[in-house]
């Protein structure tokens, strides 16, 4: 067994290869050392832990039993997932995480001796503050990473789901957690604690229901902070140091990474959470207008040579490109007009995909250059003086009714000005509207054309064109 100062130094060590990590993953040049970073991390973090456990022989078969099932599943989803799937993937986890957070919770609780707290009816108040905290928290994490998993694999609608009084229901339900935490502090009763648990389950439902896909970047790295929170909390009652670390860590960072999505939107934080984007607003008005307005069509064989006669082309891809894995004959296509002295750069809008980075992971499997891949405010300006800009998948991040109507759902969301390059490209199967509803004006554009097909036929149409 390991001495306690000892764990701590160790504990430590771990916690800097964590925000070592983290500062890896900021950049793709240098995401597989942070990777790699984070993996050394746990793995110290999980030793220290094997050699803090006391009853040593009868302890660590338990968890390596556990260790080993968990791996396992966790090894053969990792292998199996396609990369279209690894944003249902994330909820998934997340909602573990949380699931943990009351699992823990409800075992200190119900024996608080085994973890150092006090006994039964009278735990340590620090300790019960934060076992409730936790549980809260993990409860919330669990239910709404649920329903964001649902939504994401489609067994769900993705439209907001809203009623009356919803906003006020949510209100209540929030006040009652404060209120539960109080009382069950003051008088450690069994029932308030699993009322407690129950309504914590039903607020993560309710949180996440009203929010439409559009949003689903935010929620992804909302629910991340908010599993790494549950972890701080249990950490706090398990006085597990890691725990602690790593969760302030990915609660942190998740916030900020919500705050970041919420800007690149032009939207608050809680406008996102009230549910007040995202939603249908495509009306009989908008489908009427969308049919008498002319659509220009065409095919690989165009596409192929409009981009053989340019000198510079900008690739957008979004989440259509990730459905049909279109990423490697994407890659294919670029690597035929660079053989030909075309300057082909990408430009990834910051909600593009389901997922933050969801694009450039995409990329990234498809080895494109990291120095191609540029973020909307840095080549925003270029499409004024590209010939061509091929976009593939992506809708509402190219929308430009972002700029120009008031009433839009994306109204003020910061779009990537695609309409202004002197011909565009539009990979899609159908003139349906995006996650956020709407009609996407950039359609019926003069200098629009639009090909009409799955993104990876079409791309690899195209390439056979380019011949």
């Amino acid at each position: 067994m390991i001495s306690p100062n000892l764990s701590a130094v160790f504990y430590l060590i771990s916690g800097i290869l964590f925000i070592l990590a983290l500062r890896g993953l900021s950049s793709p040049d240098t995401s597989r050392q942070g990777n790699y970073l984070g993996i050394a991390g746990m793995i110290i973090a999980i030793l220290v832990t094997f050699l803090s456990i006391g009853n040593f022989s009868v302890s660590l078969v338990y968890v390596f039993v556990f260790l080993i099932i968990g791996g396992a599943i966790g090894s053969f989803i990792a292998f199996r997932i396609p990369m279209t799937a690894m944003p249902e993937l994330v909820a998934g986890f997340h909602s573990l995480v949380g699931l943990a957070a009351v699992f823990v919770a409800i075992a200190a609780f119900l024996s608080p001796s085994v973890f150092n707290l006090g006994e039964v009816g009278n735990i340590k108040l620090a300790s019960l503050i934060e076992m409730s905290i936790g549980v809260a928290v993990g409860a919330i994490t669990f239910s709404g990473s649920i329903i964001a998993f649902l939504k994401l694999r489609g067994i769900m609608s993705g439209a907001p789901i809203t009623f009356t009084g919803q906003h006020y229901l949510n209100l209540i339900l929030g006040v009652a957690i404060f209120l539960l935490v109080f009382y069950l502090c003051k008088t450690q009763t069994a029932n308030i604690f699993w009322i407690l648990i129950l309504i914590s389950f039903l607020v993560g439902v309710l949180l996440i229901i009203p929010i439409g896909g559009a949003d689903m970047p935010v929620v992804i790295s909302m629910l991340n902070s908010y599993s790494g929170w549950a972890a701080a909390g249990i950490g706090f009652t398990l006085e597990n140091t890691a725990l602690i670390i790593t969760g302030a860590l990915v609660g942190s960072s998740g916030a900020i990474l919500s705050y970041i999505m919420c800007k690149a939107m032009n939207r608050s934080f809680f406008s996102v959470i009230l549910g007040g984007f995202g939603a249908d607003s495509s009306s009989k008005d908008t489908n009427d207008s969308k049919e008498q307005k002319p659509v220009k069509s065409g095919n690989a064989e165009d596409a192929a040579f409009l981009m053989k006669n340019a000198s510079s082309v900008i690739i957008v891809p979004g989440y259509g490109m990730a459905v049909a894995q279109a990423q490697h004959a994407l890659r294919e296509m670029v690597d035929k007009l660079k053989k030909s002295d075309i300057k082909v750069t990408y430009a990834i809008h910051p909600v593009a995909g389901r997922m933050p980075g969801h694009m450039n992971v995409l990329l990234a499997e498809a080895n494109v250059p990291y120095d191609e891949v540029f973020e909307l405010e840095d080549i925003n300006n270029d499409f004024a003086n590209a010939d061509v800009a091929f976009v593939i998948g992506a809708n509402d991040v190219t929308n430009p009714v972002a700029k120009t109507d008031p009433k839009s759902p994306i109204f003020g969301m910061p779009v990537l000005d695609v309409e202004k390059s002197k011909s565009v490209l539009f990979v899609k199967r159908s003139l349906s509207p995006g996650y956020a509803g709407i009609d996407n004006e950039l359609f019926y554009k003069e200098n629009t054309l639009m090909l009409f097909a799955d993104a990876k036929k079409m791309t690899e149409d195209i390439v056979k064109n380019l011949d």
